[in-house]
């Protein structure tokens, strides 16, 4: 499916979410045996109370990332398609859609020590732990989908200068806490 086809919808937290995380997070562990290190669950579906597109953001902390492209058959099994580092250097990103063709998760696979799943993780304890910076985040995705209803790179740029600004928060945030 093409990005430029992607409705570009957000809803209010669905409880449902963490445990749609935990049934795809038991499986990788069963695909990726020795080389899963931990399964996190990122993202706006990870932050209670905002709204979301309904995608579940999952990223795996690996021993090997060269081992994830041995074991994608095991991901694509899984319903998973392999998009490779899709623009970040050291990553393995991959995509699943449902029967109707709707995305509903993100695999975002990095090795461990990987500068991006510190800054992932912080990016989502920070707004768990600072909810009138994730109701800004709520209230600018709701308008930017209103905005861009069919154009999910408008969205996206749209979201990057506060991406940016709540990345810096939480990196010295991290470092306080």
């Amino acid at each position: 499916m093409n990005n430029l086809n992607m409705k570009v919808e957000v809803f209010p937290h669905n409880p449902n979410w963490k445990n749609e995380f935990f049934e795809e997070a038991q499986k990788m562990k069963i695909a990726l045996d020795e080389n899963l290190i931990a399964v996190y669950h990122i993202g706006s579906t990870a932050i209670e109370g905002i709204h979301a597109k309904p995608i579940i953001d999952i990223l795996l902390e690996v021993k090997d990332i060269n081992k994830i492209d041995q074991q994608s058959v095991q991901l694509e099994l899984l319903g998973y398609e392999n998009m490779g580092e899709f623009g970040i250097p050291k990553r393995r990103y991959f995509r699943k859609h449902n029967q109707a063709g709707i995305r509903t998760h993100h695999l975002h696979a990095f090795e461990v020590g990987s500068v991006q799943i510190e800054r992932h993780l912080a990016f989502r304890d920070y707004m768990i732990s600072h909810p009138e910076d994730a109701h800004k985040y709520s209230h600018l995705k709701c308008e930017l989908a209103k905005k861009y209803p069919h154009d999910i790179n408008s969205y996206m740029d749209g979201k990057d200068s506060f991406i940016q600004e709540i990345d810096k928060k939480a990196k010295e945030w991290k470092k306080i806490c």
